[in-house]
């Protein structure tokens, strides 16, 4: 029995142009996410076939697989709900997402230089991966996370709230080999609404998190 289902968008194909063309929304989300999504079911029906006949031979790859899988359909999942043909602009107190201004600006210096630093984390990843803002729960503040494939080079326990995917597929039919930008047109679709929500429970979830006992 599959564990892990394709989330449905938020919107339709074309509801991000033109920043991010139909044929590109329709293509990542029912392909590519919806491989991922395949990955993970598939790598759990294999751990337990390994569990059953006790047979370990292949437990690194296998769990290399899961990570991989299971993090880039939850990345992919924030990544749809993150953005809006109706977006953009920067999250201000007059629009209801004052405190992740704030947080922002605590955690920064100020929401210009948190936007260049996720967008250059974001542009520069090497091969394929994601730019993350991300909730780290030990100190309380915002990071940006520079994230290899889905699942490498994060800091345990960190909540993402805010994801650019860096990976070819999310902009190569329509921005070519030009990833800066695609990433600098990110910005006119950001969703400040689903990320002041996402801000909000990672950081009363996040204070529960204890270092030791």
């Amino acid at each position: 029995m599959a564990i892990y289902t394709l989330p449905e968008l938020p919107y339709d194909y074309a509801s991000l142009a033109p920043v991010i063309s139909p044929e590109i929304i329709e293509l990542h989300h029912d392909k590519h996410h919806a491989a991922y999504v395949k990955g993970a079911n598939d790598t759990l029906e294999q751990l337990a076939e390994a569990r059953d006949k006790n047979s370990w031979g292949s437990i690194n790859g296998l769990e290399k697989n899961l990570a991989f899988h299971l993090s880039g359909h939850i990345l992919h999942s924030i990544y749809w709900h993150n953005m809006t043909g109706d977006g953009g602009g920067e999250p201000l107190e007059k629009d209801g997402v004052g405190e992740l201004a704030d947080a922002i600006a605590e955690s920064f210096g100020s929401f210009a230089g948190f936007k260049a630093q996720m967008s250059k984390a974001s542009a520069t990843t090497q091969g394929s991966g994601w730019g993350v803002l991300a909730y780290e729960p030990v100190s309380g503040r915002l990071v940006v996370e520079q994230v290899y494939d889905h699942q490498g080079n994060i800091g345990q326990g960190s909540t993402p709230i805010l994801v650019f995917d860096a990976w070819e597929h999310a902009f190569y039919l329509q921005y070519k080999n030009q990833k800066v930008d695609f990433i600098e047109a990110m910005w006119k679709v950001v969703n400040w609404q689903d990320v002041a929500k996402r801000y909000a429970a990672a950081k009363e979830r996040g204070n529960s998190l204890l270092l030791a006992p």
